[in-house]
């Protein structure tokens, strides 16, 4: 991932098969597919990898239960299949999660599901058991032959209120079945480009950089530097999902700039510190309409609690962030399913925001715009090169999405497909060893780190923490603030994974500031060893601090003011393996 090699190249040859705009989940999944194939291809984000809606997901890995109330039959499908490779290809950062429905209402929402399968207009309504029961078959039909998790089950309200004694009394029954969850979204996303450039020197890509068109050709400027540089792809992937009709005004002139494609929705969430509410959730996701037929979720992540979503609708997928009326919205639907619990202001460590990349519609009610993906290929103007367009589409599905996007670009670009992902291991789920303790034991006797460090590791990073911790053994390190980090480790993530600015280190490439785990003497600690690693003045460094600051008020809800006074969570373990780490 060197920047400054990548810049030489194309200033020594401007041309390129595929230039991707995007470095999303999608952008980065396409890429990955062309990358393998041995095509010579160019990655362009704007902001950092998987900054924007593949930031912002609610960390499920699911089929779309609720889809099949708009009879996207063949997307549930297709999620399932991929929540499955994911669970096999991913099991570093994907796990089963068992996902409990409660129920309100027996026959409701069966006459409001036909009209809406049949396209009619209708409000959402609540779904009652047998509404559920037959969409939970459906799953269970869908998955049989793979089998990777329980069948659903049906508990009666005696049940159900003996294993969740703070559900609101009123359900009926409940329902539990299996899909799944994802701990790092932003670290697969890292996984799959490190995949991708791993093919060899034909792959290429940078983040903090955009591509215009310029007369009769298209520019490359670097976002860090302002350096202008021409690029000559034979073909364009718009992967940009929310921002795809900003960026084709980038690309075409005024006159003949596409009709718009997107038209997405914003979805907020809230990240809790309650062990309470923790610990009652019993390792479920509570899956559960509000008042108002909105689906809402709420699972334990990270030793904290998260919370979701709304969906509204949006014109500028830059500006978006979970505004109070959300926060209001969300908090209610959660006093709605379990009125016993009160939460604090306080409790409220991390909050985010993104848009879904979902198809231009003009369907008055959100959740029955159409969640599947499809590309659009729009012809270059005056000999300029195609540009092929990625609309929809969910976390789940990127690797099934950018196989599709890539299948359609080698077909253009007259290349057999070579390699095939299905079955490839993403990142740190390589060689995954069916005996973990044993694996990290043999680490540990290879570099002398202590296995508690290692477990730490392996937990973040799966096997590719075998590099991190040979690395971390190599020369003195030393302990940071936050005790289950030190300062090689960060150092192996600033060199090898394009950490350009301090939110692509705490927000993306760890998990430091979702999880509420920041405080702001581990946060001017990361910046210190960052401005270090690239030679950044004082002067530079404060106004890197300022950034991050504002970034975490205006779109996270974490002021300096809480994160000066957030208490570490430190132990005596913790603090005995990152200082003999």
């Amino acid at each position: 991932m060197n920047r400054t090699e990548t810049l030489h190249g194309l200033r020594q040859s401007p041309k390129v098969d595929v230039c991707v705009l995007g470095g999303g989940i999608n952008g980065l999944s396409v890429f990955r597919e062309l990358a393998l194939q041995g095509v010579n291809v160019l990655l362009v984000e704007q902001a950092d990898y998987c900054s924007g809606a593949s930031a912002a997901l609610s960390r499920m890995v699911h089929g779309g239960l609720r889809y099949l109330e708009n009879g996207e039959f063949s997307l549930v499908k297709e999620s399932l299949v991929e929540r499955d490779r994911l669970l096999r290809n991913a099991p570093h950062y994907v796990a089963p999660l068992p996902t409990t429905v409660p129920i309100f209402d027996t026959f409701s929402g069966l006459a409001n599901g036909v009209v809406r399968f049949l396209g009619l207009t209708r409000r959402p309504s609540r779904r009652g058991a047998i509404a559920i029961k037959a969409g939970l078959g459906i799953y269970d039909f869908l998955t049989r032959k793979r089998a990777l998790m329980p069948k659903h089950e049906f508990r009666n309200r005696r049940a159900t209120l003996s294993k969740w004694p703070a559900l609101n009394p009123s359900i009926r029954n409940s329902a539990t079945y299996y899909d799944a969850w994802v701990s790092h979204p932003e670290r697969i996303g890292i996984e799959l480009l490190r995949d991708g450039l791993s093919a060899g020197p034909n792959a290429r890509a940078l983040n903090y950089a955009t591509v215009e068109a310029n007369g009769s050709g298209y520019v490359l400027r670097d976002g860090l530097t302002g350096e202008a540089l021409p690029v000559q792809p034979r073909l364009i992937i718009n992967a940009t999902g929310g921002w795809i009709d900003i960026a084709n005004g980038t690309l075409f002139a005024d006159e003949a700039r596409p009709a718009p494609l997107m038209g997405g929705t914003k979805g907020s969430h809230l990240i809790i510190d309650n062990p309470v509410l923790r610990d009652m959730l019993d390792g479920h996701m509570i899956y559960y309409e509000n008042e108002d037929g909105r689906i809402c979720i709420l699972f334990p992540y990270l030793g904290k609690v998260l919370v979701g979503s709304t969906d509204i609708r949006v014109d500028d997928p830059g500006a978006v962030r979970c505004e109070a009326d959300e926060r209001d919205y969300i908090l209610q639907s959660l006093a709605f399913v379990l009125p016993g619990v009160k939460i604090r202001s306080e409790e409220i460590v991390f909050q985010f925001a993104g848009v879904r990349p979902l198809p231009a519609s003009k369907d008055s009610f959100t959740g029955r715009i159409p969640r599947d993906h499809f590309c659009t290929v729009l012809e270059g103007k005056n000999g300029g090169p195609p540009v092929l367009c990625m609309i929809g589409g969910k976390w789940t599905t990127f690797r099934s999405f950018g196989e599709l996007a890539a299948d359609m670009t080698l077909d253009q670009l007259g290349v057999k497909r070579r390699v095939d992902t299905t079955e490839r291991a993403i990142g740190g789920g390589r060689v995954f060893p069916k005996d973990r303790e044993s694996w990290i034991r043999d680490l540990a006797a290879s570099t002398g780190l202590p296995v508690a460090r290692l477990a730490f590791l392996f937990e973040r990073y799966g096997t590719e923490a075998e590099d991190i911790a040979r690395f971390i053994a190599a020369k003195p390190d030393h302990a940071l603030p936050h005790a289950l980090y030190s300062a090689r480790e960060l150092q192996y993530l600033i060199r090898a994974e394009a950490v350009e600015h301090l939110d692509d280190l705490l927000l993306r490439r760890t998990t430091l500031a979702i999880s509420g785990d920041l405080s702001l003497a581990m946060a001017e600690a990361v910046l210190d060893l960052l401005a270090a690693e690239k030679g950044w003045s004082a002067q530079r460094a404060a106004e890197e601090r300022s950034r991050f600051l504002n970034l975490m008020g205006e779109r996270h809800g974490v002021t300096e003011q809480t994160l000066s006074t957030r208490n570490e969570h430190r132990s005596e373990l913790c603090e005995t393996t990152a200082k003999s780490g």
